[in-house]
């Protein structure tokens, strides 16, 4: 059984930092994307940050230099460091694997950063 869960989030003043976590279970996770999403209300959701099987990342333009996505692919899990957080950063945050057609996602965790 496929599962993707996510934990870290949480309420964070502006300027703070949060790490996600991502632990994966049910597929060969060294072979998948793994993505973090995130929605905000009223929003459509929207790719974060990616990774592929040889580290190769690509990030979303307003979170560059501030969110940083990584793996660990001895514990199935993905991680998202996240600096210098913003209001506009407010979202539930998902997890997603994905190789060709296959994709998988998690429930999400929300990120709330206010003051």
């Amino acid at each position: 059984q496929v599962q993707l869960v996510e934990s870290g989030g949480g309420l964070v003043q502006p300027g703070g930092s949060l790490r996600l976590s991502c632990v994966a279970s049910g597929f060969t996770f060294n072979r998948y994307v793994m993505s973090w999403y995130r929605q905000a209300p009223g929003k459509e959701r929207e790719l974060v940050a990616a990774i592929r099987s040889g580290d190769n990342t690509n990030y979303e333009d307003s979170v560059k230099g501030r969110f940083a996505i990584s793996r660990d692919n001895a514990k199935n899990t993905v991680y998202l460091q996240m600096i210098s957080l913003k209001p506009e950063d407010t979202a539930v945050y998902y997890c997603n694997a994905a190789l060709g057609y296959i994709s998988y996602w998690g429930k999400g965790t929300l990120v709330t950063v206010s003051s």
